[in-house]
């Protein structure tokens, strides 16, 4: 495993973010059997946990042994693998970092951990959002059914390097987990070519999320931290970057990598 270190690279998106009680009326002769029912009927719907992910992963941390393996970035945990590098992209005015990227054979997932509602999933709004800031930016998105459940596909105008316009793709996935969401964002090869991305998959399986118990509003990110043996990062001065959010798709923060 290594970090490393590289500069801030500058490439921004804005996402917009969007912010009843019903009321049964009881006839004087419903039992009480049909009011037991009727409020089964009204009461907030549970969220439905991605199919299978208490055994298939990601993680919460009730859910996995991470005592040995796995490097823990506090609200992240992620296991250790051959060839992987590490990259940790922090806000300049606060200096706290927002997001890990994770590198392999020159594909790459970007993670990012939430807090969500107790009684609801947030992935379902959060992929209409990605599609609306996506085509705010005359890209395309896509929709399909794929290893994590709903995925999106998106495609980004981009210039090659020979500089003929051209397009960049990424693959958002998301689960929701309890009381947190996670995203992840593939790049590179592994976001196209499912022969490819079984290895940045199985990173993603096995990424463990650590909630805590302190209460935070929905949409809230999760604390992350530098690993113990990374050192202090050493940032030039640079603009102050927007705060991150679960339907900001592609922003980048400065990276670290190369410490050892």
């Amino acid at each position: 495993m290594i970090f490393g270190r590289r500069k801030k690279s500058q490439h921004q998106s804005e996402a917009a973010e969007t912010a009843q009680d019903d009321t049964a009326s009881i006839s004087p002769d419903e039992t009480a059997g049909d009011r037991e029912e009727r409020g089964a009927e009204n009461a907030p719907a549970q969220a439905e946990p991605t199919p299978g992910r208490a055994s298939t992963g990601p993680f919460d941390e009730s859910e996995k042994d991470t005592a040995a393996g796995y490097i823990d970035l506090g609200a992240l945990r992620i296991a250790a693998a051959e060839n992987l590098q590490l990259r940790l992209e922090v806000e300049e005015r606060t200096k706290r970092v927002i997001a890990v990227t994770l590198d392999i054979n020159g594909s790459n997932l970007q993670l990012q951990a939430f807090a969500a509602p107790r009684s609801e999933g947030l992935w379902d709004e959060i992929r209409e959002q990605i599609g609306a800031s996506v085509g705010s930016q005359g890209g395309t998105v896509s929709e399909r059914q794929g290893e994590f459940g709903t995925e999106l596909i998106a495609k980004l105008p981009a210039q090659t390097p020979d500089g003929r316009a051209g397009f960049r793709v990424a693959r958002f996935v998301g689960v929701d987990g309890p009381r947190w969401f996670l995203r992840g964002v593939f790049g590179g090869p592994a976001a196209m070519d499912p022969a490819i991305a079984g290895p940045m998959e199985q990173l993603f399986r096995n990424v463990v999320v650590v909630r805590g118990d302190h209460p935070l509003p929905p949409r809230e990110l999760l604390p992350l931290k530098l690993p113990k043996d990374a050192g202090a990062p050493k940032q030039p001065e640079q603009p102050e970057q927007p705060k991150a959010t679960p339907d900001d798709p592609l922003r980048r923060g400065p990276e670290i990598t190369h410490i050892g």
